[in-house]
C-alpha cells in the first residue's frame, strides 16, 4: 500500500475507523476481531478509535480495549499507529456530550493508556470543542501530555480553520493531525483541508462514505462515483478513497468497517489511479 505521513510516522494511506465495531448494532466480537485481523493483513497501520466509542455507559473504552487485543493477537500490531480521542463521551442513551475540561482530558488520557496498554499513545486527539471551556485550555491539556510524553503526537478533531491555527500554536508547531467530516456529500471541511495542505499537517476525513446509515447509497445517491467505479470495475467506495488521496497529499481517509470484506475493499482504493479528467468530474458533482 502507498504511504503517508503523520508527523514523523509513515502509515498506509487508508486507515481504519474502528468505531462501527462498538456501537449500537455491532457485530460479535469475533467478527470484529477477524475485520481487524483483515486490516493487518492488507497493510493497515492506521487505526482510529476513541474512548466514547462504546454503546452502554458501563462499557467506556470498549472500541480501545477491542484494538488492544486485536493487535496482542497479530503479529503485525506491533506496526501500527493508534489514533484515539478523549473530550467526547455518551451517557449510554445513545446521546453525545462533550467534557474538554483539562482535568477531564488528562483523566481520559491516562484510561486510554491503561486500556490500549501502552506506555505513551501513538496519536491523542482532542475530539470536539466544548463551548463551555476555553479552546485554548482543552488543547493545552494536550500539550502537557505531550510534554510529559503520555502522547506521541498530538492532533484535533471536528475543528475549524481559526482552531487549526490556535492549536498548532498552542502546541509548539507540533499540530500533526486534523479529524474532521469529509465526504461527497458533505464538504464543508475544504477549508480545512486546504489548510492542512499549507501547513504540511494530516487530514484524516472520518465518514468518507457519508456515515454508517449512508454508507450503502453512495452509489445511488452520486451517479459521477457509480459511473467511474463501472468504468474501472471497481466499487464506488474505492473510487470516492481515490479521489480524496487525489486532492492532496496530507489526505489520509479512515473509512469506517464491521467486516472484512469492507476493509479489503477500501484498502485496495491506494492503488486506484483516477484520470485529471476523472478527478475534475468528482470534484464537480
Amino acid at each position: 500500500m502507498n504511504t503517508r505521513r503523520i508527523g514523523d510516522v509513515q502509515v498506509g494511506s487508508i486507515g481504519l475507523g474502528a468505531m462501527p465495531m462498538s456501537i449500537e448494532g455491532r457485530p460479535d466480537e469475533t467478527r470484529s476481531l477477524a475485520t481487524l485481523h483483515a486490516a493487518l493483513d492488507a497493510g493497515v497501520t492506521l487505526i482510529d478509535t476513541a474512548d466514547a466509542y462504546h454503546a452502554g455507559a458501563d462499557e467506556v473504552g470498549h472500541n480501545e480495549t477491542l484494538i488492544a487485543r486485536a493487535l496482542a493477537s497479530h503479529d503485525r500490531g506491533g506496526d501500527v499507529l493508534v489514533a484515539t480521542k478523549g473530550g467526547h463521551l455518551r451517557p449510554g442513551d445513545g446521546s453525545w456530550t462533550l467534557d474538554g475540561s483539562p482535568g477531564h482530558l488528562k483523566r481520559a488520557c491516562e484510561a486510554s493508556l491503561r486500556r490500549l496498554g501502552v506506555e505513551a499513545i501513538g496519536l491523542y486527539q482532542f475530539h470536539r470543542p466544548d463551548p463551555r471551556v476555553p479552546y485554548a485550555d482543552s488543547v493545552g491539556a494536550v500539550r502537557e501530555l505531550l510534554d510529559e510524553g503520555k502522547i506521541r503526537m498530538a492532533g484535533i478533531s471536528n475543528a475549524d480553520p481559526e482552531q487549526i491555527r490556535q492549536a498548532d500554536e498552542i502546541l509548539g508547531g507540533r499540530l500533526v493531525s486534523v479529524q474532521n467530516q469529509f465526504s461527497p456529500a458533505f464538504r464543508s471541511s475544504e477549508p480545512e483541508l486546504l489548510l492542512c495542505g499549507e501547513l504540511g499537517i494530516a487530514f484524516l476525513p472520518y465518514s468518507p462514505f457519508g456515515g454508517i446509515a449512508r454508507a450503502g447509497e453512495l452509489a445511488s445517491q452520486h451517479v459521477a462515483f457509480a459511473r467511474i467505479a463501472r468504468a474501472h470495475g471497481v466499487s464506488a467506495h474505492q473510487v470516492c478513497l481515490a479521489w480524496m488521496l487525489a486532492r492532496s497529499p496530507v489526505v489520509v481517509p479512515i473509512p469506517g468497517a464491521s467486516r472484512p470484506e469492507s476493509v479489503r475493499d477500501s484498502v485496495q482504493a491506494a492503488d486506484l489511479v483516477l484520470s485529471a479528467g476523472e478527478i475534475a468530474e468528482l470534484d464537480a458533482a
